[in-house]
């Protein structure tokens, strides 16, 4: 038996230990077995050795002539796989097992179980053992809980929710805000200029460069309609802690600052901290934005000024938690739903990047213009 893991760290070696905890507890197979050059287990004449499916990883020498086993087949490259993995079971025509959580259409496991989804239509021969939340809730009560606890913070449709816990597939590239998405963050309070007594705010900020046109006279920008720093004034409503842990954000007040120089910028959100008092100011503080990040971090203190510098990783982790927000009803936009708003909802995209790590790659492509007016939408 050869037996894949996306990678040797720590999938593969934490597979082992678990072979190795059920030869030592089984009274069959108690010391008669032995490991070999670090990753091969023996038994008499069986074999099963382990191997890591990275895509830069040298799969050579095993062979498969029984069983072919690929754990967490989501995260393997289906490329990987057809190439080195695949040939291993040639010899013996071996028994192939793929297992994992369903992600998106475009992945090595997806692909396997809609053929054998279609083998069974042709033979009546069971290949696919398909297993949800819902049926391991009923051997292990712990588990459900669990769930529903990560239904109740991220909401039903989060990506994690549906692919890790109810194997469902999600689009690789899709929409982000969804027409039902939209609804849930449709709320019923009103815009307001000034804040409430007892209430509390933070500052969500987006930094953008300013317009260089204005004083060299050549139009350095491409798409100047979408260069703004933009501010979001959200209060923070802490009613909802009580029944699900976590609080939720009603947005009061938005404007934006297009082509303008950072300095008045800087003096005008220093005027809306001193009227609003924000909890915390999070700023976008990659590139450009470090300029306004110093300035607001020297006037107001670390305490207050949250710098947050764009990674694939960090947007990623952004989108995951901003979608989760928005399931779970944390998250309220002012009434009406302002129409440009709803321009950029509409064409935010998301991108699931291939790989173990998930990345989310998000935001509006460069160049889209709002189809009712022609303009071009800010991201």
């Amino acid at each position: 038996m050869v037996f894949f893991n996306p990678a040797f760290k720590p999938q593969t070696e934490t597979s082992m230990r678990r072979l190795e905890t059920r030869l030592r507890s089984n009274v069959l197979t108690r010391g008669k077995w032995k490991r070999r050059s670090g990753y091969i287990y023996n038994m008499g004449n069986a074999y099963c050795t382990y191997m890591s499916a990275e895509p830069t990883a040298h799969n050579v020498g095993a062979t498969a002539n029984v069983l072919m086993l690929v754990t967490e087949a989501q995260d393997i490259s289906t490329f990987k796989y057809d190439k080195d993995l695949s040939p291993m079971g040639a010899s013996t025509n071996a028994t192939q097992l793929f297992s994992g959580t369903r992600w998106t259409g475009d992945i090595l496991l997806e692909r396997e179980y809609q053929r054998c989804l279609e083998l069974e239509k042709q033979d009546g021969l069971k290949r696919v053992f398909f297993f949800t939340a819902d049926d391991v809730r009923r051997f292990v009560p712990a588990y459900g809980v669990f769930v529903d606890n990560q239904v109740a913070k991220l909401g039903r449709q989060h990506p994690l929710v549906r692919t890790q816990y109810f194997c469902e597939t999600i689009d690789a590239r899709a929409g982000m805000f969804s027409p039902g998405r939209q609804a849930l963050m449709r709320g019923l309070h009103s815009p307001r200029a000034q804040p409430e007594p007892g209430k509390m705010y933070a500052f969500l900020v987006d930094v953008a460069g300013q317009d260089e046109s204005a004083s060299t006279g050549e139009q350095i920008l491409v798409n100047p309609g979408r260069d703004s720093t933009a501010i979001k004034i959200v209060e923070i409503d802490m009613s909802t802690v009580p029944t699900i842990g976590k609080p939720a954000y009603l947005i009061v007040y938005r404007q934006s600052w297009t082509g303008a120089k950072q300095t008045p910028v800087f003096r005008a959100l220093r005027a809306f901290a001193q009227t609003w008092k924000p909890m915390r100011i999070v700023i976008d503080a990659t590139g450009v934005g470090e300029g306004l990040w110093s300035m607001l971090d020297n006037a107001l203190g670390s305490d207050v000024v949250l710098p947050v510098k764009f990674t694939p990783v960090v947007t990623s982790e952004i989108g995951y938690g901003f979608i989760g927000i928005v399931e779970s009803g944390r998250y309220r936009e002012y009434s009406p739903f302002p129409a440009e708003l709803t321009a950029q909802f509409n064409k935010c995209r998301a991108e699931i990047v291939p790989g173990p790590s998930k990345l989310m790659r998000w935001g509006v492509p460069d160049g889209t213009r709002d189809s009712s007016t022609g303009e071009l939408v800010h991201d």
